[in-house]
C-alpha cells in the first residue's frame, strides 16, 4: 500500500537550499532534532489548555501547519546528519525518542475535545509507538530500519493533521456534535487498523531481511 513516506525524496531536494544554509550557519542536527521536539510539545500542551472547554477553535489549525512544518524539520535533520557528517550514536537515539516524544504529546493533546473519542485515540497513540518500535527493532535482527508500511510518521501526520481540520471546519459546514463525533471515530478506527497493518508489514518485512 503506498505511503507518503515514499514522496521524502522529492521533498528532500526541496529543503536542500535551507539545509545548505542550515549547515554555514552552524546549525547541527541533533539541534533541529531537539528544537522540532520541544516546539511539539509547547504547541501540544497550548492546545490542550486552549480548548479547555472541549469544543475546537481556529487556534487548532495550528496542529496541520506545525505537522508540516515537523515533517519539514525531519527531513533537515537527517539530511544535515548523513550529508554534513553530522551522524553520531547520541543523534541516532535523539532521533528516535524525540520523534516518540513528540507524536506522543501532539496526538494526545486531542483528548481535550468532546468530539474525539479518548479510547480509540490512546489505542492510536499506543500503536504509533509500537509501530516504531516494530521499525527500530529490525537492527537488532540483522535488518535494515523498517519505515514501511501504510501508516508510518508522514501517513499519521497527515491522517491526525486531517481530524484537526475537521473538527474546526465540521461545526463551521453545520455537522452536528454527534455526525462529528462519529466521523472522529472512524478516522481514528481507520488509523488503529492501518497501524496494526504497518506493525505487522514491517515485523514480517525486517524478518525476512533478516534472513
Amino acid at each position: 500500500m503506498p505511503s507518503i513516506y515514499q514522496l521524502k525524496p522529492a521533498f528532500q531536494n526541496l529543503l536542500r537550499p535551507l539545509v545548505n544554509t542550515l549547515h554555514r550557519a552552524g546549525v547541527t542536527a541533533n539541534q533541529v532534532t531537539l528544537t522540532a521536539m520541544f516546539a511539539s510539545v509547547i504547541l501540544a500542551g497550548f492546545l490542550y489548555v486552549v480548548h479547555g472547554d472541549g469544543v475546537a477553535s481556529a487556534w487548532l489549525l495550528l496542529f496541520p501547519a506545525w505537522m508540516l512544518v515537523r515533517m519539514a524539520f525531519n527531513a533537515v535533520d537527517g539530511m544535515l546528519a548523513r550529508e554534513f557528517g553530522q551522524q553520531s550514536t547520541l543523534g541516532a537515539y535523539y532521533n528516535e525518542l524525540c520523534d516518540v516524544v513528540s507524536d506522543t504529546a501532539l496526538y494526545a493533546c486531542l483528548v481535550a475535545f468532546v468530539a474525539v473519542d479518548p479510547w480509540l485515540l490512546f489505542s492510536a497513540v499506543f500503536l504509533a509507538g509500537l509501530s516504531e518500535y516494530a521499525g527500530v527493532m529490525a537492527p537488532l535482527v540483522g535488518a535494515a530500519r523498517r519505515y514501511d508500511g501504510p501508516m508510518g510518521k508522514s501517513d499519521r501526520a497527515f491522517a491526525f493533521g486531517v481530524i484537526a481540520v475537521l473538527l474546526v471546519v465540521g461545526p463551521v459546514l453545520g455537522a452536528s456534535p454527534q455526525v462529528l463525533h462519529l466521523a472522529c471515530r472512524v478516522l481514528l478506527a481507520i488509523i488503529c487498523v492501518l497501524l496494526l497493518w504497518t506493525i505487522a508489514h514491517r515485523v514480517r518485512n525486517g524478518v525476512g531481511a533478516a534472513r
